[in-house]
């Protein structure tokens, strides 16, 4: 209960800083997160891609080229994508003596998309795609002029002005054309001895702030890797302008040539995934994964779908398509990507109140047990009723659950961190066996000083029990020395009003219903002298501890 409590006020942190959580569990993995791969498009890059100009082969500007691409965007009939919309935009060209015919529609295998259209003149396919999709189905190509060459002639000139184009951050498609009179349905069969009519030249830039943020991130421990569609010479332009310098360049085809162990050892150390597909983003994510890392995807477009899945935290933005939405964990409802940093330091400080939470009940209720066992051995009554055990864990629960609002050093989010099972049985060892000694010293104390019967040992050891358990909190809640480290207010006051309430209960009207009798005065400041000894060696050993744990 506890546990969901502090995820539960983690998210709703969260959702203060316009970071939608849509599964607790995942604030775990957002704040342990070490490598962050991001799409490029709409995530890094604003989103909004406009349609720059249409060339030829040989560079000229070509408004015939913008023509067909523009039928192409605005008749064909599946997922309606920011490329398209770009085309639509263009409003300088006109189509409306055009309709639509048929289509081919888009796949990530062939990369293109056709269209058979029809006019006045007569029927023609129109093809656009990835520039190598296009060149594939043509035989020829055509400048602005109306001259015809054979594509052999003209695919050196393409490659050059394609990688170009591509250095300079532009994203290039290709388009073809052919006639086809009295045609009227299509297959990919048809996609042959096209007409290679030039380029359509594209820009997204990248997002205001997106360097300075890239480069806060990696100073919190997050490697940060883009994974995209499009060409390296792209990728590496927009990584340049958002800070990457020399950036590590896998490409898709390269990836497809790798075994799975090799791949696995390169996926760590490459800053750029270009010319991938989408099972591939998948692939990326699994490798890193199996390679150790805490991954985290966002991406916003159906074929980031898959390593949104797969991903330890899945992320999108709130523009993004809805299945991508649906399939993240966690979904940022700013555009602005500092939004993501606010995100994984709350959520490494909602994993730190969780583990602070963690430490204390275990070696609580360690020592408890170790103290409990060793009572029972010389004591001729039960050391503590089952419902003043009962009581003990209640009244010691209720600032637990105030620890999701507590306060974290600056120092304990600069790094991802993890789950240490080795740590946390090493921390319950040494701070229940250290709870236990002054359990047994309040044992002294009430059977040596104060003669103490069956109910005076109860009710001493249940107000010692609770008083030390709640104020020792805000000493392990921390690394540095308690008094250097302020804690939450709900914290602070939850476990000062449950230390205050434990030491009046004996003389309340209903403690001889739960067991309890007034103590002696002497009592008092002996349990506050125990309590004060325990904080100070818990101090101590507090620092012995995470010293020997850091050289361990």
């Amino acid at each position: 209960m506890i546990i969901t409590v502090n995820l539960a006020q983690g998210a709703k942190k969260m959702a203060q800083k316009k970071v939608v959580v849509k599964r607790l569990n995942s604030i775990e993995n957002f704040g342990n997160m070490n490598v962050m791969c991001s799409d490029k498009t709409g995530t890094l890059t604003k989103g909004k891609i406009i349609a720059n100009k249409a060339i030829d082969y040989k560079g000229n500007e070509t408004p015939g080229t913008m023509l067909l691409a523009k039928i192409n965007a605005a008749f064909q009939q599946g997922f309606k994508n920011p490329i398209d919309l770009a085309l639509n935009e263009v409003n300088s060209i006109k189509i409306e003596n055009y309709t639509r015919v048929d289509e081919i529609p888009y796949d990530f295998i062939r990369k293109r998309l056709s269209l058979l259209v029809k006019n006045q003149s007569g029927t023609q396919l129109i093809t656009k795609g990835a520039v190598s999709g296009i060149l594939q189905v043509c035989t020829q190509a055509i400048d602005k002029d109306g001259n015809v060459v054979p594509i052999a002639q003209a695919t050196d000139t393409i490659q050059k002005l394609y990688e170009q184009l591509s250095g300079q951050g532009y994203r290039t498609l290709g388009v073809a054309t052919k006639e086809m009179t009295g045609t009227t349905t299509i297959t990919p069969a048809d996609e042959a001895n096209m007409t290679f009519a030039g380029f359509v030249t594209l820009s997204d830039p990248p997002k205001e702030g997106a360097a300075a943020t890239l480069k806060e991130i990696k100073e919190y421990g997050v490697d940060f890797k883009i994974i995209t569609g499009d060409n390296s010479l792209i990728a590496k332009s927009v990584s340049t302008q958002i800070g990457l310098t020399n950036p590590v360049i896998l490409t898709g085809g390269e990836i497809t040539q790798m075994s799975d162990e090799a791949f696995m050892k390169r996926a760590v150390d490459t800053n750029i995934f270009a010319e991938v597909e989408p099972n591939q983003k998948e692939k990326i994510i699994l490798a890193l994964k199996k390679a150790g890392k805490v991954c985290g995807y966002m991406g916003d477009g159906i074929n980031d779908v898959s390593a949104i899945h797969a991903a330890d935290v899945g992320l999108s933005v709130d523009t993004a398509v809805d299945v991508a939405k649906e399939a993240a964990d966690i979904v940022l409802l700013d555009p602005d990507l500092g939004v993501l940093i606010e995100g994984v330091k709350e959520g490494r400080r909602t994993f730190a109140n969780t583990q602070k939470y963690i430490f204390m009940a275990t070696s609580a209720n360690f020592g408890n047990m170790f103290s409990m066992a060793g009572a029972s051995l010389f004591l001729s009554f039960l050391p503590l009723l089952p419902k003043q055990i009962l009581l003990t864990n209640l009244l010691t629960d209720l600032p637990s659950m105030a620890i999701s609002s507590d306060n974290v050093n600056e120092e304990w989010i600069k790094k991802p961190r993890s789950w240490n099972l080795s740590f946390i049985k090493h921390f319950m060892i040494v701070f229940g066996i250290l709870s236990s000694v002054f359990d047994y010293l309040t044992f002294g104390v009430l059977l040596l000083l104060l003669h103490a019967g069956e109910k005076e040992f109860q009710t001493g050891w249940f107000i010692e029990s609770v008083v030390s358990a709640t104020i020792i909190v805000l000493v392990v809640r921390t690394r540095r020395t308690f008094y250097k480290s302020r804690p939450g207010k709900l914290l602070l006051t939850a476990s000062l009003v449950v230390a205050g309430f434990v030491l009046l209960i004996p003389n309340l009207p209903f403690a001889g219903l739960l067991g309890f009798t007034p103590l002696p005065l002497i009592f008092y400041p002996a349990m506050l002298s125990i309590v004060a000894l325990y904080i100070f060696f818990a101090e101590k050993t507090k620092k012995w501890f995470y010293k020997k744990e850091s050289n361990a």
